[in-house]
């Protein structure tokens, strides 16, 4: 699995692409000065970063995404999942709803959940 690990100001920027996206990069200088005050040459360099990662392109000065942002918040929880749980989801649902009170609807999402995705 691709690790995909962005600062908070890149993942800031991120989520600013993926509201807009396809965007050009004119534009997105814009939204970047307004939304996050930055420079022109700050928005082409964390761009750039972000490219070379594989979350988006810049084509013809079109910026759009090469993942999701399902797919990007998705493999952020797997390897949190990993790195503070041994990658033992059992462990991290105990920790999760500890001292909370899951609803029946929860609960029945949570079964679906398990039993569309268990090992046959």
């Amino acid at each position: 699995m691709k690790e995909y690990k962005l600062a908070e100001s890149e993942e800031k920027f991120a989520e600013l692409i993926w509201q807009n996206e396809p965007i050009g990069s004119g534009e997105l200088v814009k939204l970047s000065e307004k939304v996050m005050k930055w420079k022109k040459s700050t928005t082409y360099t964390v761009l750039k970063k972000l490219c070379e990662k594989g979350i988006f392109q810049n084509e013809n000065a079109v910026v759009s995404s090469l993942i999701t942002k399902d797919e990007y918040y998705a493999k952020q929880s797997i390897r949190f999942v990993e790195n503070t749980f041994g990658g033992f989801l059992p462990k991290f649902l105990t920790a999760f709803i500890s001292g909370k009170k899951l609803s029946n609807h929860q609960a029945e999402e949570l079964k679906r959940l398990i039993d569309e995705h268990k090992e046959v």
